[in-house]
């Protein structure tokens, strides 16, 4: 499943809730709700990172008025979460026989699984 999106600023590890937008040729920064798709020259940020930006000097800020909300599960995530549970709830395939079997050219071998092999250690 995708993790969720982060907040772009340095150290944060708070969930993204906002996408930040520069308008360069009308030196205004765009606060809105959290765009659908991280696009380059896009921000995200966390709430408390939204409330409190500040831009330069002779600069503008637009913010969004509302609540911040965390995004709602995309059907990408809700795919891979219904695949995660389907292969959590598949049986084990048995292991073959000769998979516990100790062999003669191996003697201190005491198990296999798949192509890793426990071996005790040399006393």
């Amino acid at each position: 499943m995708r993790s969720p999106r982060r907040c772009s600023r340095n150290g944060c590890p708070r969930q993204a809730v906002a996408t930040l937008t520069y308008v360069y040729n009308e030196s205004t920064a765009v606060v809105g709700p959290l765009a659908a798709f991280a696009e380059p020259h896009t921000y995200d940020l966390c709430e408390p990172h939204a409330r409190s930006l500040t831009a330069p000097r002779g600069w503008d800020v637009v913010r969004h008025e509302g609540e911040f909300e965390p995004p709602p599960p995309s059907p990408d995530d809700l795919v891979a979460l219904a695949e995660a549970v389907r292969e959590a709830a598949r049986p084990a395939p048995p292991r073959p026989p000769e998979d516990d079997k100790v062999t003669p050219h191996h003697p201190q071998q005491t198990g296999r699984r798949g192509h890793l092999r426990v071996i005790p250690p040399n006393h």
